[in-house]
Order: C-alpha cells, then structure tokens, then sequence
C-alpha cells in the first residue's frame, strides 16, 4: 500500500514537470519569433530617379572590307613578257608603268605608220596636180589612219601603266615568260598583275528590309576594326541597291571607308553602325542591371514605398559604361537601385541613404 502510494506521488510529479516544460518551450518559441520579426533590418541602397535622354538610334551589322576597285591587269593579245617592274605590295600612283611586252609588232607598226605618211603627203602633192584620183588618195588616207589607230593599241598594251594610284597584290609570271591568255587566277581570269585601290575601300552591308525607308546615300556610318580597338572611321554611303533578296529579306548597302593611313587592309572584319534617327529611350549605369545565372534574363530593382521590386528588363543599345533599357513596368520618376542592388531578393525592405 505504501509502495502504491509513493508510485501515485511520483506520476503526479512528472506530469507537472512536463507541462511546465511545455508551457516554457511554447513561450520562448513565440518569443523567439517576435524577435526575429521585429530586429529585421532594411538594406540600405541608394536610387536615381528615372528619366528619358535622347539618343541617337543606330543599325548595327557586320562587313569584310573590300578593295575599292581590283583590276586583273593583262595585255590584249598573247605574247612574251618583256619586263615586269613592280612586285606585290608595291604602291604605284596613277600611270606608273607596271611591265611590258615584247616590242617587236610595235616597232614593225612605227616603220610602217612612218612609211604610209610619205606616202601619203606624195599622194596629196599629186592629188592637187590632178596626177591622181580622189579615189585613189582615200584609199590611202583610210590605210593610214587604221595603221594609226593599231599603233596606239599596241602601245597600249606593249608598256601596260596602272589605271589609278593602289597597291599590287598579285604577281603571276616573271620576266621572258609567255603571256598566253589562259586564266590563271583565282578569280578565274587571265591577269600578269593584279592592282587593289585601297583608299578609299568598301564594305559591303546587307542590311535588314524593314530599315529600307530610313537608308539613304549619304547617310554617314561609323566603322569600328577589332584590330584597332577604340578607333572609330567615319565613312558615308555611296549607293543603296534598289532590290531586296527575296531569300534574306534584306538589301545591299555600299560604305565608302576612307582609308589615306593605309592601316585598313582588304579582308578585314569590321563592325558598321548606321545611324537612322534620334529616340526618346531610358539609360541607366549598366552595372544596374543584373543577369539571371543560367539564363539571358536581365533584371534590376526599383524602390516603392521602402521595398525592392524585381523588374525584368531587355538590353538595348550600350554607350561606353550606361546601357538603354526597355521595360513597361518603367516611368519617368521610377526610383531605380543603383546601389546595394546585389544584396536584394523581391520584396525586400530597403532604406535609402543619400
């Protein structure tokens, strides 16, 4: 009985303790929680305030520099290589001699031209004394100035002179060797030297068809080479194709790009940005805005009522170290983060400092 009784005394013990502990751990736990809440603290970030700035709207595409002209330069006719007097990578002005052929057929056409034209002053000696017919002295006359005419095609193409000032970019024979017509070139043509005009050179832009209305001659264009990295060339445009490609849906556009260093080499890449107006657009510090890991999602925070709201955005044109952005959700007056943005999730407490 008594054992019974010390059992009872035990039990009643434990089930105290136990709901006191309860009661305790039931307490801290809701002070843990207000704790928590209430020592929450805002991040601090500075914003701007959002406005429109003007900038000028450019087309950007890509281009091979190009020579401004190329000639295969070959004789008329086949026939010995008498001298040649360039070699590639020669600059040569305009008129410059460049080879020339064997001159026999030439020399044969002299003497022969120089034999016609006594004869010829005979004939008119005679004409006047009434010695010969009119006939006679036209037959000579026309005999005389095809001679003429022959002679200064094979002078022509005997001593062969740059038709405009550029550089020789392609040599394919040597001195003594037979010029026989045959193509021999890459380009599949006959040629001895091949001349490049360099300055000015041409890129050749396809351009998107929906740009067509805004395209012009005379538009000025910026050219940009990665091999001169910062250096920007004015160029213009020269001519605008009048047809689209029906398989691209776009057009060709020539750019005359100046090129008096001689820096710019035919073949080079380059980037060509075609200004087509002025736009009303947001720009803001492009280390505003943030990407998405993993994705090409762009977003950055805007600041309402001490709370940071996540915008997705879309890139547009950069200049140097801002960037155009195109969201609906901004206004002018949109309190951009501009600062403390890394720290933040949407919906975040922020406190603004200046």
């Amino acid at each position: 009985m008594k054992t019974i009784r010390l059992f009872a005394i035990a039990l009643i013990g434990m089930t105290i303790v136990s709901g006191c502990n309860q009661g305790k751990s039931s307490a801290e736990a809701e002070g843990g929680a207000g704790i928590s809440q209430e020592t929450v603290k805002a991040i601090p970030v500075r914003v701007m305030s959002l406005e429109k700035e003007t900038i000028a709207r450019t087309i950007d595409y890509t281009a091979t520099l190009q020579a401004w002209e190329e000639l295969y330069i070959a004789p008329a006719s086949p026939g010995r290589i008498e001298e040649i007097f360039v070699e590639p990578g020669d600059y040569v002005k305009e008129g410059a001699r460049l080879f020339r052929m064997d001159e026999t057929q030439l020399k044969q056409t002299e003497i022969q031209l120089a034999s016609m034209a006594v004869d010829l002053q005979r004939m008119e000696t005679l004409l006047e004394t009434g010695s010969i017919t009119q006939s006679a002295y036209d037959q000579l006359k026309t005999s005389y100035d095809v001679t003429r005419a022959s002679l200064g095609f094979l002078k022509e193409n005997t001593t062969m002179k740059a038709p405009f000032t550029g550089v020789v970019t392609g040599k394919y024979f040597e001195n003594g060797e037979i010029y026989s017509g045959a193509p021999n070139t890459q380009a599949g043509k006959a040629a001895v030297l091949t001349l490049m005009q360099v300055n000015p050179l041409k890129a050749l832009v396809n351009v998107s068809e929906q740009h067509y209305p805004m395209v012009s001659r005379g538009m000025d264009v910026e050219i940009v080479s990665d091999v001169y990295a910062g250096s920007v060339i004015k160029g213009r445009v020269v001519l605008v194709y009048p047809v689209i490609d029906p398989l691209s849906r776009s057009f060709r556009v020539e750019v005359e790009v100046p090129n008096a260093s001689g820096d710019l080499k035919p073949g080079m890449y380059t980037r060509v940005s075609m200004m087509v107006g002025e736009e009303e657009t947001f720009v803001v510090p492009s280390n505003v805005v943030l990407q998405q890991e993993g994705t090409n999602e762009r977003y950055l925070f805007m600041e309402e009522n001490g709370v940071a709201r996540r915008i997705n955005v879309t890139i547009g044109k950069r200049f140097d170290e801002k960037v155009e952005i195109v969201s609906d959700m901004l206004t002018s007056g949109s309190r951009i983060i501009i600062n403390g943005q890394s720290r933040l999730m949407d919906g975040m407490k922020v406190d603004v400092v200046k």
